[in-house]
């Protein structure tokens, strides 16, 4: 499964603020994902974070700015899908650079149905979580 181009995209929380950016990987079932809004902190590891069960219904935020630039591998995942809602990324690498990788993050995205918002400044959206408490946002 091929990505789709990027279009443009936002993340609207409960309280009203908005975090702009693109949509990658899959388009959302209605134009919109909707989940509890939480952050992770990781350097490595987003594959394990995106698979792993106690991040169901949730959209992750990751601090770290470039996500994806090892890809995604079968000897990495936590579980055999991924549970969260979405996530959003400061940069979604589209070329993995991995001897290791069978595939790029972004085509997991796609073949798992699950959308991301890049190029979103996720330093000032996990500073807003932080104060704000987690929230709902779509």
């Amino acid at each position: 499964m091929t990505p789709a181009a990027r279009r443009p995209g936002a993340l609207i929380l409960a309280d009203g603020e908005i975090f702009e950016g693109e949509i990658a990987g899959a388009e959302p079932p209605g134009g919109v994902t909707a989940g509890e809004v939480v952050f992770n902190t990781v350097m490595s590891g987003y594959q394990e974070v995106l698979t792993d069960p106690s991040y169901a219904g949730q959209i992750i935020t990751f601090t770290y700015p470039h996500i994806g630039n090892y890809g995604v591998n079968d000897a990495d995942f936590e579980s055999r899908r991924p549970f969260c809602r979405g996530l959003v990324v400061r940069d979604l690498v589209t070329t993995p650079s991995s001897w290791r990788a069978g595939g790029g993050l972004e085509e997991f995205l796609v073949r798992h149905g699950l959308s991301c918002l890049t190029g979103t400044d996720t330093r000032r959206l996990t500073r807003h979580i932080r104060s704000a408490g987690a929230m709902v946002g779509a």
